[in-house]
């Protein structure tokens, strides 16, 4: 048997052709690795924006107010609540300890009249809120 007989009894192996694609898992990979760069490439910057104040801040107030916190009291100093119930006197507590005081320091109404005795403000709206407790409003 001669060289080229032992040679043409074995298949020849295909060569591989030069447009045949990839596996479709690495295709669709490659997809979605070319989309998410368009995508990133054609994100517009972002501005940077601040809202411009309502009005222009004094120099002598501060700059930040302190957020209201309602109150937990539970006995108002020289108040005589004993005509109330007691459904009576926890809403006037309530409505003590959960509305602020309109005097500006930004306390409850009962916070406000135990730190600030002498306020006109918070001892008139206590008197009012009992008073209309007890006509049953």
């Amino acid at each position: 048997m001669s060289s080229n007989e032992s040679n043409s009894s074995s298949t020849p192996q295909p060569a591989t052709p030069e447009g045949k694609p990839g596996s479709p898992v690495g295709m669709v990979a490659l997809s979605l690795i070319l989309l998410a760069a368009l995508v990133w490439a054609m994100a517009p910057a972002r501005a940077k924006f601040e809202p411009a104040p309502l009005r222009p801040v004094p120099a002598d107030c501060p700059k930040t107010t302190p957020t209201f916190v309602p109150s937990d009291v539970t006995d108002v100093p020289g108040v005589d609540l004993s005509k109330l119930s007691q459904a009576q006197r926890n809403h006037v507590f309530y409505r003590l300890n959960m509305e602020p005081c309109p005097c500006g320091c930004n306390t409850s109404i009962v916070a406000c009249r135990i730190s600030h005795p002498a306020c006109p403000v918070c001892a008139d709206l206590i008197k009012k809120i009992v008073a209309e407790e007890q006509q049953g409003r």
